[in-house]
């Protein structure tokens, strides 16, 4: 994938009067650094972003507003990419409340969830001030604090969560296009911290994921987390929730080897539900893990242009 080719005409590929990026001209092409992460940026990327909008500035009507790459990337987000710190703060202070700063990418990507994918705490803070929707997914489904809860940020996941408390309740509810909401995020991730935290803002800890209906505990079991096991059962985490397919948390520790995971929970399951169900199940085969897309496959290119 390129994040700039220029070719359009309808996008950004200006004429040589100096108003704004000729082919080429404001971000090189990246086929030689697929798949090489951010620290394969180059630093006159930034300059040429940050040039390219001090340009169109000057002019009144904001025509940096209204220009996207063939990707669907505005300057805004450009300029997050690409961390220009500085132009993307001009931007952000300039379009305080505007539709502007919601604007989604091909990958539906906004601002907020790319500088939650860099890990820039500061373009969070500003975005949330100026009024950028924290409840918008991308084309996985995720949120900004899902993609947060993957991460384990923790600057970003307290800005998230403090920074829009009105749509928080909400957000904690949105499953992605897996069917997992945060807990299940960090859940997977094993972040303990985050978790505890996400129990204490309201959410559900027993939230079952829709494809398969495991809640944190059944995953914690499948990861055999010992940690989490125990956080999730001090918690209030229900040992006899059911999966779609007929498991409780007990049943997963079937042929696993963990077995302090096993004797507390058989410790706390009703003997009379201690036996597995007759028919075996998806949901009692293999480790979550196996399952799961991992980050780097989430962000592949250079973590920044989310394809799933």
């Amino acid at each position: 994938m390129e994040l700039y080719r220029g070719s359009n005409t309808n996008q950004m590929d200006y004429n040589e009067d100096g108003r704004g990026p000729k082919s080429g001209k404001v971000l090189a092409s990246i086929d030689d650094r697929l798949d090489s992460g951010l620290d394969s940026l180059k630093e006159e990327e930034c300059t040429d972003v940050e040039s390219a909008f001090e340009r169109l500035k000057v002019d009144g009507d904001e025509p940096w507003k209204k220009e996207l790459t063939e990707d669907g990337d505005t300057y805004l987000h450009l300029a997050v990419i690409h961390e220009a710190t500085e132009a993307a703060i001009q931007m952000i202070n300039l379009s305080y409340g505007d539709p502007f700063l919601n604007i989604q990418n091909n990958q539906r990507q906004t601002a907020l969830h790319l500088a939650v994918v860099t890990e820039q705490p500061l373009i969070v803070e500003q975005l949330l001030k100026s009024g950028c929707d924290a409840s918008l997914v991308d084309d996985s489904g995720n949120t900004a604090l899902h993609i947060a809860c993957r991460k384990g940020s923790l600057a970003c996941f307290s800005l998230l969560t403090q920074g829009c408390p009105q749509q928080l309740p909400a957000i904690l509810q949105t499953p992605n296009y897996n069917g997992q909401k945060c807990i299940h995020m960090v859940a997977i991730q094993g972040y303990l911290s985050l978790l505890e935290s996400l129990i204490q803002l309201g959410a559900d800890i027993n939230a079952q994921e829709q494809c398969n209906g495991r809640t944190a505990l059944h995953l914690a079991v499948d990861l055999q987390n010992f940690e989490l096991v125990k956080l999730l059962i001090n918690k209030g985490a229900d040992v006899h929730s059911f999966t779609y397919g007929g498991h409780m948390p007990y049943h997963l520790t079937y042929g696993r080897a963990n077995t302090d995971i096993r004797k507390v929970l058989y410790e706390l399951t009703a003997p009379h539900l201690r036996e597995l169900p007759d028919s075996e199940s998806e949901d009692s085969d293999g480790d979550y893990e196996d399952q799961c897309i991992s980050d780097d496959d989430v962000y592949d290119d250079i973590k920044m242009m989310g394809q799933v």
